[in-house]
């Protein structure tokens, strides 16, 4: 059944390709962003008066490195602008309770930041920011998100950061249906019920939908669980033993289902997929116990997050777009030593 969420143009927000569409001149802004991103650093010459503060939430406690390697090559790109700057950190689990975060939050906001980065997804994340918001700062840099919401009309956070969702699962679907062929029954493993579930999740069920032969036979919420999710592969494939391939939303829970795989001795029978490339994933790829991934240029994410502060700090905030999406590019089991190494090169530059 396809989920409510799962349609093409959604009520709440702008994909990011409709937000570029909608707004003609966020095109031209994010093409000179992203080739910002790509050159080397700029020494910053102007006076400073003090350092910028940053306070980060992020829920870096797993072993997706995505959240790690963006912190510090955030860091190592202010550092290599040498832009004067203090950075706190709070970091958790991707299931941490929203009381957890609310705590974190007000520690974090206690401090006075001139810029907060933090995440968006659930509604009671929304919640918090329309809050922040209303205080007028800190500024606000919402990581791994890349649709901006249609709730805030004109009055937006001040910049979204991440790899587009829904364009990394477009990606894996299309090198997905290269790899199974024409019969496809399926296991959806989610992570937590929220945004990143719904654009990596959903829409593969959604971009699947009306293709022959695709067929969701089970769908579990693992909480980005290793062992839950480990335990749902092995009850799924117990009692559904035609599943021919597993999806997974996030590298913890292809590992995951990775250990279930390899205890029931069915590693080359199911295909599975990664979501993101991190080295975890990486390894994974070469031992052949996963079979595809779509892999971020990671470390563009914390440049353009430099980037942006850098920017707004010259008082140059008109050439910083509203969104940045970095780039992403499929590796499979079979994609060659010497490519994968370049790629690694260029995605870790600054987190290696």
């Amino acid at each position: 059944m396809l989920p409510v969420w799962a349609s093409e143009n959604n009520p709440d927000y702008w994909s990011f390709q409709e937000y570029l569409d909608a707004f003609p001149l966020q095109r031209n802004l994010s093409e000179a962003f992203s080739a910002r991103i790509r050159q080397a650093a700029e020494p910053w010459t102007a006076p400073t008066d003090k350092p910028v503060r940053i306070a980060m939430l992020i829920p870096d406690q797993q072993v997706s490195d995505y959240w790690y390697r963006n912190r510090k090559s955030f860091t190592s790109r202010l550092q290599e602008i040498g832009l004067p700057f203090t950075l706190t950190s709070y970091s958790s689990r991707p299931a941490t309770t929203h009381r957890q975060q609310e705590r974190q939050l007000a520690k974090a906001l206690n401090s006075d930041p001139d810029y907060l980065v933090f995440t968006l997804n659930t509604l009671r994340h929304r919640v918090l920011i329309d809050k922040i918001m209303t205080r007028g700062r800190p500024k606000i840099i919402l990581m791994n998100i890349t649709t901006p919401l249609k709730h805030w009309g004109t009055n937006q956070p001040f910049f979204y950061v991440g790899f587009d969702h829904r364009e990394g699962t477009r990606l894996l679907t299309d090198a997905i249906n290269k790899m199974i062929g024409k019969q496809a029954n399926y296991l959806m493993l989610y992570g937590t019920r929220g945004y990143v579930s719904q654009a990596r999740g959903d829409e593969f069920i959604r971009l699947t939908a009306n293709q022959p032969g695709f067929t969701l036979r089970q769908a579990f919420y693992t909480d980005v669980n290793r062992e839950k999710t480990s335990q749902a592969v092995r009850q799924t494939l117990a009692t559904k033993p035609g599943i021919n391939l597993i999806y997974a939303c996030t590298t913890d829970i292809a590992l995951g289902a990775i250990d279930a795989l390899k205890q029931l001795n069915k590693e080359d029978n199911i295909i599975l997929n990664g979501w993101g490339g991190g080295s975890a994933e990486l390894d994974a790829l070469a031992q052949g116990s996963l079979d595809l991934t779509v892999m971020r240029m990671n470390d563009d994410n914390g440049v353009a997050m430099a980037e942006a502060i850098r920017l707004d700090q010259e008082g140059k905030a008109s050439q910083i777009p509203q969104v940045y999406s970095g780039d992403f590019t499929i590796v499979d089991k079979d994609t060659p030593t010497a490519e994968l190494e370049r790629l690694k090169a260029h995605a870790f530059r600054y987190s290696k």
